[in-house]
């Protein structure tokens, strides 16, 4: 059963996993997006812990901060960033399961948010198609991300 839970420390030996080549091109892990957190002058980005049959098996961030800016003009809207699960757990369905799942989590434990956006790199396929099967909308808006190309992509709430 999939779930998600705001990040605690003691998640992290659960998300220490590696990403390939390919997919450290598009996203960041788990310790490289909560060390960007850790960095920031505000307390607008929220990680989450991605469990599977109550473990640790994937993180993102929920990000308020203005970087939210670049894709809409709506200041309800939050950026979803750094998503990921562990490479030994992919192709079982718990990306689709916790995509799915964030819309509720966001509803119960962020009343002012109406929208979710993000941008995923025109070749990272599979995460593209992910996004389209749980709800995410393109309509042609795009931008030069750090590897190329970026679908800008939204799901109102």
């Amino acid at each position: 059963m999939v779930k998600l839970n705001f990040f605690q420390q003691k998640d992290l030996p659960g998300l220490s996993y590696t990403l390939d080549e390919l997919q450290s091109q598009y996203t960041a892990t788990a310790q490289q997006a909560l060390q960007k957190i850790e960095e920031r002058s505000d307390t607008l980005a929220f990680p989450i812990t991605i469990f599977e049959n109550e473990n640790p098996a994937g993180f993102f961030v929920l990000d308020f901060g203005n970087d939210k800016l670049e894709l809409t003009d709506n200041h309800h809207s939050m950026l979803l960033r750094s998503f990921s699960v562990n490479p030994e757990l992919q192709g079982k369905g718990i990306g689709k399961k916790a995509m799915i799942q964030v819309d509720e989590f966001i509803r119960e434990n962020f009343k002012e948010c109406d929208e979710i956006v993000l941008a995923v790199n025109q070749s990272n396929i599979s995460a593209y198609k992910l996004y389209l099967k749980a709800g995410y909308h393109f309509d042609g808006k795009t931008r030069i991300g750090r590897s190329g190309l970026q679908y800008l992509m939204y799901k109102k709430l």
